[in-house]
């Protein structure tokens, strides 16, 4: 089987162009069951129930979030009543919504979990240990996690500390598609970041002037999303769903 993930959406520009080039892509690699970061699909960032339904009918199966997954004043709302919704498993309890969601596909099923990292970050619960927790719950071989991360470091290390316990850990957060995909014990599939679906020439989406500027002077802006040409980062891994096995994967970067 194959699992394509698309890397952070970003706003109205991010979305146009999955919308426009998702159903030759997976036509093109024989694609099973398709995630896509969502946390930056809403205009400004964030997500909202219009983007979220903007995405599930483009053909998202599965939508992952990160740190902007609260952003919006609706989000508690929305992270309730869309299951295929997830926001990072580690977040305290209590928070609304779930950390993972299992995909029935009939024949099989299919467990995507979205972690959050903290170094760097907001200073949540221990990924490392909210990742043992739930593969004790999961009944299914075939998991892949969408670790949303800052540090390379520590994203590296979630890949080798679940080599060989899950299908694949899949990086995001920084927006820039990373050229060290590998499958880890011959098992799991790893790559630090899959990349960003959105403005290419940018700053991470942003309109690069605004980016600049805040960096020279360290004084407040606000950011604009770039009206540069976008394009679509992603990865397909192909996996045996009987043992959730990676057998293969590879980059997309669509322009």
């Amino acid at each position: 089987m194959r699992l394509l993930f698309i890397g952070d959406i970003v706003g109205k520009q991010g979305c146009n162009f999955l919308a426009e080039n998702l159903y030759s892509i997976k036509k093109e690699h024989n694609i099973d069951i398709t995630v896509a970061n969502g946390e930056n699909s809403a205009q400004g960032n964030g997500i909202t129930k219009y983007s979220a339904d903007f995405l599930t009918n483009c053909g998202i199966d599965v939508i992952t979030t990160g740190n902007h997954a609260f952003k919006r004043q609706e989000a508690h709302e929305i992270f309730e009543n869309i299951p295929h919704l997830i926001r990072p498993a580690n977040y305290p309890q209590g928070v609304a919504g779930r950390g993972y969601y299992i995909y029935d596909m009939g024949i099989t099923q299919i467990a995507v979990i979205n972690l959050m990292g903290v170094v760097f970050l907001e200073a949540l619960d221990n990924p490392f240990d909210t990742i043992d927790k739930i593969l004790n719950e999961i009944n299914t071989p075939n998991i892949f996690v969408d670790f949303h991360a800052e540090a390379t470091s520590e994203k590296k290390a979630m890949g080798h500390y679940l080599a060989g316990r899950v299908t694949a850990v899949m990086g995001t957060h920084t927006h820039v598609q990373t050229n060290d995909a590998v499958i880890l014990k011959n098992h799991t599939g790893y790559i630090t970041d899959v990349g960003m679906t959105g403005p290419e020439n940018s700053v991470l989406g942003v309109k690069s002037e605004i980016a600049i500027q805040k960096m020279k002077t360290h004084f407040p802006a606000r950011f604009i999303e770039s009206d540069e040409p976008s394009f679509l980062n992603g990865i397909v891994l192909e996996f045996d769903n009987k043992l959730g096995k990676c057998n293969k994967m590879f980059n997309i970067i669509l322009r």
